[in-house]
């Protein structure tokens, strides 16, 4: 009788991609669930409207007053008494700071100047108010 002998010592020729595909669809996943919470969270400010309003660069220092007059300094809330040293702090790490200021169109006047005033004080003199285009 003959006796089958199974040689062990072939290689493998091809590879197996089932589990890397697999893997690659669970990442991919991950990160469709994971982007919409990365994304920085918009505050809802319905701005006036204009026709004469420019473009203006980005800014490091967006200042928003929302419809209940709450302050916050890039997406933060902040109290009005601590905006000065706030825009202090950043002013150090760059001289040539300019603050985008976004109000809503029903916060009171004497709010948007006060911010206004304050940002000014801390050393910040040039700044930009938001708008939507007509």
């Amino acid at each position: 009788m003959g006796a089958s002998i199974n040689n062990s010592d072939d290689q493998i020729a091809e590879i197996n991609i089932v589990p890397f595909v697999d893997i690659i669809l669970v990442v991919l996943i991950i990160f469709m669930v994971t982007a919409p919470m990365i994304i920085t969270p918009s505050i809802k400010v319905n701005l006036p409207k204009a026709s004469s309003g420019t473009k203006t660069a980005a800014s490091p220092l967006n200042i928003s007053i929302s419809r209940t007059g709450k302050v916050r300094i890039n997406g933060r809330v902040i109290s009005t008494r601590h905006i000065v040293s706030k825009i202090k702090k950043m002013l150090k790490k760059n001289k040539k700071l300019q603050a985008i200021i976004s109000a809503d169109k029903r916060v009171a006047h004497g709010k948007v100047i006060s911010v206004i005033d304050k940002v000014k004080s801390a050393g910040v003199f040039k700044f930009a108010i938001s708008i939507d285009k007509k």
